[in-house]
């Protein structure tokens, strides 16, 4: 693995330092209700402030397309950024207009501001690769040297990921460092036996992933909503399960691939099956090949891997020495239907081996379910970033860096 890092950077005292954080936190009624990525930010930001740097923040929050929108300002994060700091962090209402060109001139050595959503401007997610570096060539008006450590980004070709790393002298931040440190881990050197948990609702959103992984581990266990396109290609119905037809030759070939490789893949045998998608719905345990025998027959939605399942996971969990789990077992967001996500998360905590929860709604879960984030190996920054890594395609916000695998 090679790539510039912040000790490729000159001496950086008195030097204009532009940071590309990932700040994208979840916000509710205007309260940040995870702050996880502000926090695993913090050791390149605070790193440059103890070198002298002028450090001018970036990120963004949200989809707002193109245009300012108030619920998804960052200055909520700017105060909790502050907090976290002990430092005061100016924050500036624009992204490069007269509030931004203010804070990034009264800056001081060890001083530090961040700028408004780089999204409420057009140009930081345009198609068009002339409009993405005219926003870049005003971003870098602010700037000596620029800092990558938006690792959730950094597969998206957008102005402050690529074209400013090519107007600047740049490198990657402490964060890029270590979630490229772990993934190579996951890729190249895991300590065996070596499980893979995958959930979350869509197996068409996994299918690159589990192509790359499955000659690479040992186990595979699948939940969330994408175990019933599993179930259906085995031949057995799922109710008003989420399924993905156009999905089954694919998965019937990855079943049928695992078994040449000598790889089990680990399909739940028990699921939570319930009268409809909601918090309060009524609901009962099946058997995985029973779903439409359950009360509320062919109208049955599984939301969750069942008991018997969620302690089988959890054996082979906590028996390995290498595990990557990306998406939740269940509506997590739901208690009646977290039950499985739980146990996969406390299996991960307690295992000897090295556990990596992958980012996305893996990691917003465990933190909703009460789980600290020094009870695992790691927890990714970089949901969809971790992915396409795994799966072997290029990440542009790398590729600038210098980065080679």
């Amino acid at each position: 693995m090679s790539f510039r890092t912040l000790s490729a950077l000159p001496d950086l005292r008195g030097k204009r330092v532009i940071v590309r954080c990932d700040l994208n936190v979840p916000l509710k009624d205007g309260q940040i209700t995870d702050d996880g990525r502000i926090r695993a930010s913090l050791p390149t930001l605070n790193m440059l402030l103890n070198k002298g740097a002028r450090v001018v923040v970036v990120s963004h929050l949200g989809r707002p397309g193109g245009e300012p929108k108030a619920h998804y300002s960052l200055e909520p994060v700017a105060h909790r950024l502050s907090e976290l700091l002990g430092k005061a962090v100016a924050f500036a209402e624009d992204t490069v207009g007269d509030s931004a060109e203010q804070a990034v001139a009264e800056l001081a050595d060890c001083g530090i501001a961040l700028l408004e959503n780089l999204r409420f401007n057009p140009g930081e997610t345009s198609k068009s690769e002339t409009e993405r570096e005219e926003f870049a060539s005003q971003l870098a008006r602010f700037g000596d040297v620029f800092v990558s450590d938006g690792f959730g980004v950094v597969h998206r070709k957008q102005a402050s990921v690529f074209e400013l790393a090519k107007i600047l002298p740049s490198a990657a931040g402490l964060l890029i460092e270590t979630e490229l440190d772990v993934l190579e881990r996951l890729m190249v050197t895991p300590e065996r036996p070596y499980t893979v948990v995958l959930g979350g609702s869509k197996v068409s959103d996994k299918l690159d992933v589990i192509g790359s992984l499955l000659p690479r581990v040992d186990s595979l266990l699948v939940g969330g909503g994408m175990l019933f396109t599993f179930l259906a290609a085995q031949g057995h119905k799922v109710g008003a399960s989420l399924l993905e037809t156009e999905q089954l030759d694919t998965v019937t070939r990855y079943l049928e691939q695992a078994r040449e490789l000598g790889v089990e893949i680990i399909l739940p045998t028990d699921v939570v099956v319930a009268e409809a998608f909601g918090a309060d719905a009524a609901h009962e345990v099946a058997a995985a090949d029973q779903i439409e025998n359950t009360e509320f027959g062919s109208g049955g939605i599984g939301l969750d891997i069942g008991p018997d399942t969620a302690a089988r996971f959890a054996e082979v969990v906590r028996s390995s020495k290498t595990v990557f789990w990306n998406g939740p077992m269940g509506v997590f967001e739901f208690p009646a239907f977290a039950a499985g996500t739980e146990a996969i998360a406390k299996a991960l905590a307690e295992t000897d081996g090295f556990g990596v929860v992958g980012g996305g709604d893996s990691a917003a879960a465990v933190r909703a379910l009460g789980f600290d984030d020094d009870q695992f190996g790691h927890i990714s920054t970089g949901g969809g970033a971790s992915l396409e890594f795994l799966e072997g395609k290029p990440l542009p916000g790398l590729e600038v860096l210098g980065w080679q695998s």
